[in-house]
């Protein structure tokens, strides 16, 4: 089967691409797919970038992914957006056209084209729009910035492509929870949705290469080993429930709290909140990098109170490594999760209350953390990169069977 993917970029360093660059491997190494990516970037997966000279030498070899480089634009998202969409088109006709390269499929992560056979939905825009018109819980000021603006106009363009794409019913939609499944028939009436849960590496994060790994990764960030110290992975910090973090924390400002943020969001406007809170000395602001272990290594407890998330891959992961996890009910991940028992699954996440009465219970019971996380690493057992490629094959293998 030969099948397009799209996607601006692939790399291990944020979710949904982690997620891509291991459906990827899987689709070409164990189902002989045919793999062309069509991407701006691409890091951390072992890819052999298409060009004239190797038409002939690898074409029809479906271990091989092939990378077709779509240019890339500067200027604010909004704007390299539509271009990337423009562009990737564009590409994709050029090699149909001038080579031949008629595909079986088209697949992508989310909107990245109009013309999609296979969608696998990794968050619903509709619902992030409504979230960006509330008031932000960082708006320390009360002004609202370009950056907050600019995010809210790239959401609404999001929310109308997915009217006419999610709606349509030609176009073959996999979800990563349930609560994209649930939200995929509430705005778009689609009932016909397969549920495909991300998976972990389990190779990679686990418990024993955390704990190896503990000592280096804190000494790095002069962390003293009595700290207890919180994690929170992802971009859009408002949305992944970080001022009610930052909250929580100054409820209980006498427990020796550390906090590590991992992300690219703009960290200004949580730094004045941190200030106002007095908890700022406490917080870390890190990028994203390929070593995520790294981030888990250096973190007693895992804490996501997302006011939405269609799955919540670092929580799965920060499970498998053993760490217990604070997340929220409005994230995918939480219905795989056992509340009290492999980890706490808030009802509402910006209740800061409870959040803290749960930061200082795992802080002062260490055989609780030994508990919960080992309940944790156990659970995420089950949740493999193989099974969740093996869905997308047999989904992929269905739409196919229609367009031939």
């Amino acid at each position: 089967m030969r099948v397009a993917v799209v996607s601006p970029f692939v790399d291990r360093q944020h979710g949904t691409e982690r997620a891509l660059a291991e459906l990827l491997e899987r689709l070409a190494r164990d189902y002989r797919c045919e793999i062309h990516l069509f991407a701006q970037r691409v890091q951390d997966l072992q890819v052999t970038r298409w060009d004239a000279r190797n038409d002939a030498r690898h074409s029809g070899k479906p271990e091989v992914i092939f990378w077709h480089v779509v240019p890339m634009t500067g200027g604010p998202l909004l704007f390299s957006f539509v271009a990337w969409c423009f562009l990737n088109h564009w590409s994709r006709w050029a090699f149909t056209f001038f080579r031949g390269g008629k595909f079986d499929v088209v697949l992508s992560p989310g909107i990245n084209c109009l013309d999609a056979n296979v969608v696998v939905v990794h968050a619903i825009f509709h619902r992030l729009r409504q979230l960006s018109l509330e008031k932000s819980d960082a708006d320390v000021s009360g002004a609202i910035g370009f950056r907050r603006l600019h995010r809210r106009a790239y959401y609404r363009l999001l929310a109308s492509l997915e009217s006419r794409i999610y709606a349509n019913p030609r176009v073959a939609l996999a979800a990563v929870s349930q609560r994209t499944a649930t939200q995929l028939a509430t705005y778009f009436k689609r009932r016909d949705v397969r549920v495909i849960p991300n998976g972990v590496e389990i190779t990679e994060f686990s418990r024993g290469k955390r704990l190896a790994d503990r000592e280096a990764a804190r000494n790095r960030r002069n962390l003293q080993q009595s700290a207890f110290v919180l994690l929170l992975i992802g971009n859009d910090w408002e949305v992944k429930g970080l001022g009610t973090l930052l909250r929580a924390m100054s409820l209980v400002r006498e427990l020796p709290l550390q906090l590590i943020v991992v992300g690219s969001d703009a960290a200004a406007p949580f730094e004045e909140l941190a200030r106002a809170l007095e908890v700022a000395d406490r917080c870390r602001w890190e990028k994203p990098g390929s070593k995520v272990l790294d981030f888990y290594a250096a973190a007693d407890t895992y804490v996501s109170p997302s006011r939405e998330d269609s799955f919540g891959l670092p929580v799965a992961e920060a499970m498998a490594t053993g760490l217990p996890v604070i997340t929220s009910s409005f994230a995918g991940v939480s219905t795989l999760i056992k509340d009290g028992v492999d980890g706490f699954v808030l009802d509402d996440p910006r209740d800061a209350q409870t959040l803290a009465k749960l930061l200082r219970l795992l802080s002062e019971q260490p055989a609780l953390r030994e508990r919960i996380g080992s309940a944790a690493a156990e659970t995420a057992l089950a949740w493999t990169w193989d099974r969740h490629a093996e869905a997308v094959w047999e989904l992929l293998k269905s739409v196919t069977a229609t367009l031939t």
